[in-house]
């Protein structure tokens, strides 16, 4: 890995101390422009951290991180806001544990896993969300979520203590 600039680690240090979304797309697409990957990591992986109002810490910031994450990424392609609408109604109707729980135990993985698989954040799965919270899910969800991350070629332990930018 490259050493950082003075102006990456600069960007760096404000990254962690911005809460308005706006300003951290800002960092993104000027750090996407710059070719700053490191710092447009951190500033993707913050917008994250900031955008749920949940509290950080509970399974509820977590899914919500993973849904601002995907809808982030889906506008960064198409050029515009997208919701994702049918999750949102699932976690409106049952919970953001529930739903969680149900789309990890569907037999195959969703497109949004293989998103954030694809964009290098598999700390925002749900299946990484689900190993975080021990206590809230029950034997076979976490049984399903390891199986699907090992069989994603993830370590599921290494996921499941990830700092997800906060």
């Amino acid at each position: 890995m490259a050493e950082l600039t003075a102006n990456e680690r600069a960007a760096l240090a404000r990254i962690e101390l911005l809460e308005a979304p706006g300003r951290l797309r800002a960092m993104i697409a000027n750090a996407r422009r710059q070719g700053a990957s490191a710092v447009e990591a951190a500033a993707f992986r913050r917008l994250c951290h900031v955008q749920p109002e949940a509290t950080p810490g509970t399974v509820e910031h977590d899914v919500w991180q993973s849904i601002h994450a995907l809808e982030q990424m889906l506008r960064e392609e198409r050029g515009k806001t997208v919701r994702l609408s049918r999750t949102r109604q699932k976690i409106a109707r049952d919970g953001a544990a529930k739903a969680a729980a149900d789309l990890t135990l569907k037999r195959t993985p969703s497109e949004g896993f293989h998103q954030l698989v694809a964009k290098g954040h598999p700390e925002l799965l749900f299946e990484t969300v689900v190993l975080r919270h021990p206590k809230t899910f029950d034997a076979e969800v976490t049984r399903a979520a390891r199986a699907r991350l090992e069989t994603a070629g993830l370590d599921p332990d290494t996921l499941m203590q990830a700092n997800n930018g906060g």
